[in-house]
């Protein structure tokens, strides 16, 4: 019989429309995929290159656990000259991508009895990984017309002496929200005053559009960054998803629990992509302005087409490469002898009969949204709005 822990949790819905989409492509069925987030851009060239080189000079034996000392110093560098916060060696470890990162803060810190305050919609792994971990997480629901931010009166409601630490996102997948400083300057107040961790997410921190600009709560104050581990990584700012490289900072006690918890786990992430990393991280950093200029210009016009949708309405994200619409409006209509009346039947209607996959909001806490991610082709984002247009006009709306 499986683990009491291993029946707790469920495999990531954003992975498994992923594979379905997939599988119908392999089938030979035109299917869009807006359900993964993954960059469609290749690795940079002089990325490649590092890694190739590091095969060619043998350099494919152990490294130490918590990473390579030129790579562990090319992120300090980085947090320093991006972020304004500073690290030693010993506050620095790299993971096997940020998932990797946050999982090992997940069993360094969190135990039976303790509660994970999460905002939703929140990424899909937080619950789970809370949960594997036998402590309890905590929902706290934003809202549209707080552009989705965790509201610090929200926030202070849900404290309790068993808070342990409060998940951050910014910028948000699903929602693509920015936190701003006054924001993050009211959480990091009651993080100080209560005594809990914040552990703050900035995978997607280079996809900020507008002239945004994103600040990590860690570089708030020394109060606040002795409680906030930073999460960040490879994937989404060089196209790196399968490389699997993500790292975190925080305080050493913290990071060196992680890095004996992952001795014992994966060991040391891939010695090949450590290289490739240092060259990411130090190298010519252009390709970023490029990836997220063409993100943009997907943004303004996902956004702009799917207001058109009958029953839907989007706002306009401020960073990452997801689309959040509000599509509550649609539930009730139906199809033939079928109703839909949450966001997976929507979802599934949507795969099926337009063929166009994409992820329902139910799975990051907030039913009445779907997530479209158009880290994909203009011309396929066109397609596939044109595709989802028709179907929800297909749809009898309620009455």
């Amino acid at each position: 019989m499986l683990s009491p822990r291993a029946q707790k949790i469920k495999p990531s819905p954003t992975l498994a429309i992923d594979a379905r989409a997939k599988a119908m492509k392999a089938s030979g069925i035109d299917v869009i995929n807006f359900g993964v987030g993954e960059p469609d851009f290749d690795t940079p060239d002089n990325i490649k290159e590092a890694a190739c080189r590091a095969i060619r000079e043998g350099f494919t034996k152990y490294t130490p656990v918590a990473g390579i000392d030129p790579l562990k110093d090319a992120v300090i560098e980085k947090l320093q000259v991006d972020n304004g916060i500073t690290y030693k060696r010993e506050e620095i470890i790299v993971s096997c991508g940020a998932k990797h990162s946050l999982y090992n803060i997940a069993q360094a810190l969190y135990g039976t009895g303790d509660e994970v305050i999460i905002p939703c919609p929140y990424w899909v792994s937080y619950p789970d990984q809370v949960l594997l971990n036998d402590a309890l997480p905590v929902f706290v629901q934003t809202h549209e017309k707080d552009s989705f931010l965790l509201r610090s009166e929200a926030l202070e409601a849900s404290i309790t002496s068993k808070t342990k630490a409060l998940i951050l996102n910014s910028p948000s997948n699903p929602t693509g929200m920015l936190y701003d400083r006054k924001t993050l300057e009211r959480i990091a107040e009651l993080a100080v005053k209560h005594n809990f961790y914040v552990i703050s997410d900035e995978i997607y921190e280079k996809l900020v559009y507008d002239n945004a600009v994103h600040i990590s709560i860690a570089s708030l104050s020394d109060e606040i960054k002795a409680r906030t581990i930073v999460v960040n990584g490879l994937s989404k700012s060089h196209a790196m998803t399968g490389w699997r490289l993500g790292y975190a900072a925080g305080p050493a006690d913290v990071i060196k629990a992680m890095t004996n918890i992952q001795s014992q786990s994966t060991s040391n992430p891939s010695s090949i992509t450590q290289k490739a990393a240092v060259e990411a991280l130090k190298g010519p950093q252009d390709f970023i302005a490029v990836m997220r200029s063409e993100f943009d210009k997907r943004r303004t016009f996902i956004v702009r087409e799917l207001n058109e949708v009958p029953g839907m309405h989007c706002v306009m994200p401020k960073g990452a490469f997801y689309a959040f619409p509000n599509t509550a409006r649609i539930y009730g209509s139906r199809f033939g002898e079928k109703t839909i009346v949450s966001s997976t039947d929507l979802a599934l209607y949507l795969l099926e009969e337009a063929k166009v996959a994409l992820v329902p909001g139910d799975a990051f806490g907030d039913d009445n949204y779907l997530r479209i991610s158009y880290a994909t082709s203009l011309d396929d984002i066109r397609r596939g709005i044109e595709r989802i247009m028709q179907a929800v006009q297909q749809l009898v709306p309620v009455t």
